[in-house]
């Protein structure tokens, strides 16, 4: 959700994500204007009215309700599983989504780690930092992804890397800023800074946590 990554909507970043041209987007934008969804004037970021950050927080929730159900009860991979759920969440249900969650078990969070807004569109997200912001030596656990690109993902998926996966930083190259990390009961890996830049991670002071191999 844009809104919720940056706190401002440009119509470029609209154009962009949607794949529509500027002149659609304006189009489209100035309509949400008029039915009080969006706040927008010329040559300013648009930004979400209270009416709009609550129903775009209620798509998100659908959105990611079903990501979560694609994974857990259907195993999709969390690779796989953001194209489906564009289409299905469109589904006119609530209840359709609302037995989603409750087979879940209410889930607080996404496949990729992101927060799942409750019934009232309020998003209960908590702060962790960028993989290349860690300290080297540093234990982390991977908590959330900042990007669900399926190019990321499935490079993830090749070495064997899924959410609450346990990293100590082993070195920290000074000149391009990569991580040697080691994870997963002894295997290693050089992270680039843009892979790292993707992971959200939590520190932990503790070495002899175990390594999970599989989506939690």
């Amino acid at each position: 959700m844009i809104d919720e990554e940056m706190g401002i909507i440009s119509l470029s970043e609209l154009s962009r994500r949607l794949r529509v041209s500027i002149p659609t987007v304006n189009s489209m934008v100035k309509k949400l204007h008029h039915g009080g969804w969006v706040i927008y004037e010329k040559y300013q970021p648009v930004r979400l009215t209270d009416k709009g950050k609550k129903e775009a927080a209620l798509i998100v929730r659908k959105h990611r309700i079903v990501e979560m159900f694609l994974v857990k009860k259907m195993n999709f991979g969390w690779e796989e599983v953001h194209d489906i759920a564009e289409q299905i969440e469109h589904v006119n249900s609530e209840i359709f989504f609302e037995r989603m969650d409750e087979m879940l078990g209410n889930p607080s969070s996404d496949p990729h780690g992101s927060p799942i807004p409750n019934q009232n569109g309020i998003i209960t997200s908590k702060k962790y930092m960028r993989l290349s912001d860690a300290k080297n030596g540093s234990v982390v656990i991977l908590r959330r992804l900042h990007s669900d690109d399926r190019d990321l993902l499935n490079y993830l998926n090749e070495k064997r890397i899924s959410l609450h996966t346990t990293f100590i930083i082993e070195n920290i190259e000074p000149f391009d800023k990569s991580i040697n990390i080691r994870y997963n009961e002894g295997a290693t890996a050089t992270l680039s800074k843009d892979v790292c830049d993707m992971l959200l991670v939590e520190a932990t002071s503790h070495r002899d946590i175990p390594f999970p191999g599989d989506i939690g």
